[in-house]
């Protein structure tokens, strides 16, 4: 059995090994981190080889852990890393260069029509009718995007959403409220059968889904990093932050919206943000809690999507793609008969 892991922002862990009597065996790790002293790897080996099939991340861990010398260094990974490439193995998770990727880009459509097309295109990709997809965003209207499970009346200011333009609307995903404004933002979508992140944990997925994210940022100069659980950021603040949503069929959605050029006083008007999520962020002021990307890179909006595209499809292989007709014909109807409903938008008042 063979299992890979990218750690985010380090290095590629590898692992090879066999089954024998429902434990471990034969276990060979490899990658291109970095680990003092040299022995220590021998160590590692020994230490997985003999642990059940059934050991998880956490116990796999702990089993490395224990077994390295006193001042080993692992560089670009973890012990964590370790067992999460062995679950990976263990359940035959296959990898990004697996699947043939495609990249959508097209043209703006409502928010309505973008919440509906995640729930189209990720059911789709579940039931194998469309292959895994990166779509990039476009709409040209404002709006206030607030996740499934959050209170309407808790999230947003009426009387400011409708000063300043602002629609609002209620996504599949959970997570918290995204103040769009058009060509404000980045705002990507990935469409992934569930066996991509097999062998991973929930909140292990979101790194993983947006490592690919990071190393573009990086390209253009900024030291992008992933905060636990759903946020990416740079040392000068927030950038933008991810949700997902799996569906029964094994469909998985992956979100993410990064903000461009984001008025951080408009936003204290629109969204009811208060003083206790902002204190768990270390900052008193909500217009610091997002730090325009326009800011620190200086380039167009359009330059930047084009580095997304540009690095998941040097990445991954992709080619370009196109939502067909009968993929927007779906979308259409799933608006009227649920993201354009009160009955939608109000089931958390």
């Amino acid at each position: 059995m063979h299992g890979e892991y990218k750690v985010p922002g380090g290095k590629l862990v590898v692992v090879d090994l066999e089954e024998r009597d429902g434990r471990i065996a034969d276990f060979r790790l490899a990658g291109d981190f970095f680990l003092e002293p040299d022995d220590a790897l021998l160590d590692i080996d020994a230490a997985v080889n003999g642990l059940p099939i059934e050991a998880d991340v956490a116990t796999i861990a702990a089993a490395v852990r224990g077994a390295l010398p006193d001042g080993a260094q692992l560089l670009g990974f973890t012990p964590e890393a370790v067992g999460t490439a062995v679950r990976r193995a263990l359940v035959t998770a296959p990898g990004w260069r697996d699947f043939d990727w495609e990249i959508v880009h097209d043209k703006p459509v409502s928010p309505r029509m973008n919440l509906a097309l995640d729930e189209v295109l990720t059911g789709r990709v579940g039931d194998g009718r469309r292959r895994p997809t990166l779509r990039i965003w476009e709409w040209d209207e404002n709006a206030v995007v607030i996740g499934s499970f959050q209170s309407l009346r808790n999230e947003v200011d009426p009387e400011g959403a409708a000063k300043h333009g602002y629609d609002v609307v209620r996504r599949i995903s959970g997570g918290g409220a995204m103040m769009m404004g058009a060509n404000s933002i980045v705002t990507y979508s990935l469409y992934v059968p569930a066996s991509l992140v097999q062998g991973l944990t929930f909140a292990d997925s979101y790194a993983f889904l947006d490592d690919w994210v990071l190393q573009a940022l990086r390209a253009l100069g900024i030291d992008a990093t992933y905060q636990p659980l759903n946020d990416i950021a740079s040392p000068q603040g927030k950038i933008g932050g991810a949700a997902q949503k799996r569906l029964a069929n094994g469909g998985v959605l992956h979100h993410a919206t990064l903000s461009y050029d984001m008025d951080g006083e408009v936003m204290t008007e629109v969204l009811r943000i208060g003083r206790e999520k902002l204190s768990d962020k270390g900052t008193t002021s909500a217009a610091k809690r997002v730090d325009p990307l326009r800011r620190q890179t200086g380039l167009p909006r359009e330059a930047i999507i084009a580095k997304l595209e540009e690095t998941f499809t040097n990445l991954y292989g992709a080619v370009p793609g196109h939502i067909t007709p009968d993929e927007y014909a779906e979308a259409e109807a799933l608006v009227e008969s649920k993201f354009s409903t009160d009955a939608w938008l109000r089931r958390v008042p």
